[in-house]
């Protein structure tokens, strides 16, 4: 069966902050939550990545491996000055492995709103097909 994994699940999601306000100044690595789907012709891969624009994202797909890196940056304006805040700057990473199962060239991706959409299409030895009874 053809699949998609995850090469390293992380215990836990979120890093624990020393203290309820120890957060400033952090930079955190996080696995995003994500999800993966699969029709006849493709798997489609949804991740949440809350923060990050397109400029902070970068997506490689080979021949067996999916990488998701993206940043958010806490961007404060100058005339600002911050009194308390419970967001920090984050990478998120998500490496996920799949069989040979795709085809890297025609991956495509769209973010929107936080959310990344994949569509990873199927090579076509491993696309189901119809036999015709003779």
């Amino acid at each position: 069966m053809n699949c998609i994994t995850n090469v390293m699940p992380s215990p836990s999601r979120t890093p624990v902050a020393k203290n309820d306000h120890d957060v400033q100044g952090r930079d955190e690595t996080r696995e995003p939550h994500y999800e993966v789907k699969e029709t006849a012709d493709a798997f489609g891969v949804t991740v949440t990545l809350p923060g990050v624009v397109k400029d902070g994202l970068e997506i490689t797909a080979d021949e067996n491996r999916l990488i998701i890196v993206g940043k958010r940056a806490w961007a404060r304006p100058e005339q600002w000055t911050e009194v308390y805040r419970e967001t920090s700057d984050a990478t998120y990473i998500l490496e996920l492995t799949h069989e040979n199962s795709i085809v890297p060239e025609k991956v495509n991706a769209e973010l929107r709103d936080g959310i990344l959409q994949i569509s990873l299409p199927k090579v076509a030895a491993i696309k189901p097909r119809k036999i015709s009874i003779a």
